[in-house]
């Protein structure tokens, strides 16, 4: 019996053994398709005709959760004027500085941002850029201030891997944020 236990000891080691070997430093590890760390956003509002070109940026060092952002600016804009709309994500924990920017648009089949004003009133957004399979990005497009009135812009980055279908329903955020937006 004692002879028993101990190769059932030494066959569950072995087992055991084989399962936990290191892998070759020379094998690649493809990663999961994961969410962003995005700790900056910048939205620039280029006025149409004009060419004015102003920015809105939020800034939080340590990512969602944890302190409080650093930068939440309020989004100011003209009443009944159109705007060219380009937003820039960046990394800033990672030196040198990750520019998911350039992420989103090497895989844009894989992201849709989506702008949703509230009340609807103050701003409309249409889309001036696709994937490849024809789905919008929103990298580029054209914003329309409404008339005056104080309300928020929310501003989604969705994280759609093997599921964009030009909605905004599969998927998941790497950016959910609420701007304050005034129109005047």
């Amino acid at each position: 019996m004692n002879m028993n236990r101990k190769l059932t000891w030494m066959l569950l080691f072995g087992i055991a053994a084989l399962f936990t070997q290191c892998k070759d430093s020379g094998d690649e590890v493809e990663a999961d398709d994961e969410n962003e760390l995005i700790t900056s956003v910048t939205l620039t509002f280029t006025e149409v005709g004009t060419g004015t070109v102003t920015t809105f940026a939020y800034k939080d060092p340590d990512g969602d959760g944890g302190n409080a952002p650093t930068k939440f600016d309020t989004i100011s804009l003209k009443a009944n004027t159109s705007y060219t709309l380009t937003p820039a994500f960046l990394d800033e924990s990672k030196t040198p500085i990750d520019d998911i920017t350039a992420e989103i648009k090497e895989k844009a089949y894989e992201h849709l941002l989506v702008y949703t004003p509230n009340p609807t009133t103050l701003l409309t957004y249409t889309y001036g850029d696709k994937d490849t399979n024809g789905y919008p990005i929103g990298l580029t497009g054209t914003a329309k201030a409404g008339a005056a009135g104080t309300g928020t812009l929310k501003v989604q980055l969705r994280h759609q891997p093997n599921a964009k279908n030009g909605t905004i329903t599969p998927g998941s955020d790497d950016v959910n944020l609420d701007f304050n937006l005034k129109v005047k």
